[in-house]
């Protein structure tokens, strides 16, 4: 079966490990380096943001890669709170992302300039998670606790109106844009342990099941192309990456090593994907993959001893 690494789950939500929060703990991002062609951040690179852990610093930090290789540039510094579940506005200047920490003083979903500072929280998003930028730039998407669950909402990006969009007993987790804006993808837990990918049409809160009931389907992440990728534990114990069209067809598998693929995340082009491959011990690193939608020309992007996780690819 799929791990839990001990810092976030199968599903994305945090785990809740972390250092107590202090005031120095606010600092902000510095600038995310412009350099040569395959540095993080190269003109014409399209980079790719992910939070990260190791063994010696087990709070999670952003980090920039460029998606051709090179090292991979530090956003945040925040020693005593974790910064996690990254996600690009569409113009490529600004992070939404997660950041918490120990007794709720610093808890919800902020945005900074990928070129550091601005750092602003976004009001009404106390304990929410897998925040999800609009197409149009103006809205965000999230899952926030309601009793005992999640539910997706949907907010203008300074957390106003904040609009409730699910109502179920179930966990309702990591919703995603499709390209026009009309719709969003997500994935949808019970209790029992499934979870199915789920699409909901924002103008009148219509719901469609993608995938199949008693599924363990994941992190959906809806293309440019109009194809939603996802991560599903199969019946061979592992999870693979996956592929289906919006309206729930064409199913298809793209990955098959006996390793652990979640949180896939399209290229701007929708072309490839980008991926956290992990092994299935808490001990073994979790590295970034990037991988054709066909399910080739698969590239290992990050090696060194390291949690890689959660990586959106800057449209």
């Amino acid at each position: 079966m799929i791990r839990r690494t001990g810092r976030t789950g199968t599903d994305g939500t945090p785990q809740h490990r972390w250092a107590a929060a202090t005031a120095a703990a606010l600092a902000v991002a510095v600038p995310l380096a412009i350099g040569t062609a395959g540095d993080a951040g190269a003109a014409e690179d399209h980079p790719i943001v992910f939070a990260r852990y190791t063994a010696a610093a087990p709070v999670e930090d952003l980090y920039a890669i460029s998606s051709s290789g090179g090292t991979p540039v530090k956003l945040t510094h925040t020693s005593t709170v974790s910064d996690v579940m990254p996600s690009w506005s569409p113009d490529g200047k600004r992070v939404a992302f997660v950041r918490y920490g120990s007794g709720g003083a610093i808890d919800g979903i902020w945005t900074m300039k990928i070129t550091g500072g601005d750092l602003k929280a976004v009001p009404g998003t106390k304990g929410a998670s897998d925040p999800a930028w609009s197409p149009d730039g103006k809205r965000i998407a999230y899952a926030k606790p309601v009793g005992s669950q999640r539910e997706i909402y949907v907010a203008d990006i300074d957390g106003t109106p904040a609009t409730r969009l699910t109502h179920t007993a179930a966990d309702d987790l990591h919703p995603t844009w499709s390209p026009d804006g009309k719709y969003l993808a997500f994935n949808r837990a019970d209790a029992g342990g499934h979870s199915r990918v789920m699409r909901i049409r924002l103008s009148t809160l219509a719901q469609t099941a993608l995938t199949a009931s008693g599924s363990h389907d994941w992190t959906p992440d809806w293309s440019h192309s109009n194809r939603i990728a996802f991560s599903r534990v199969d019946s061979s114990g592992f999870a693979h990456l996956y592929l289906v069209r919006p309206d729930g067809t064409g199913l298809h598998r793209i990955t098959k090593a006996r390793l652990n693929d979640k949180n896939p995340s399209w290229s701007p082009d929708g072309n490839r994907l980008v991926f956290t491959r992990g092994g299935t011990d808490d001990a073994d690193p979790e590295h970034l993959y990037l991988i054709r939608a066909d399910g080739t020309g698969l590239t290992q992007l990050t090696k060194t001893d390291s949690h890689d996780l959660e990586a959106d690819w800057r449209p």
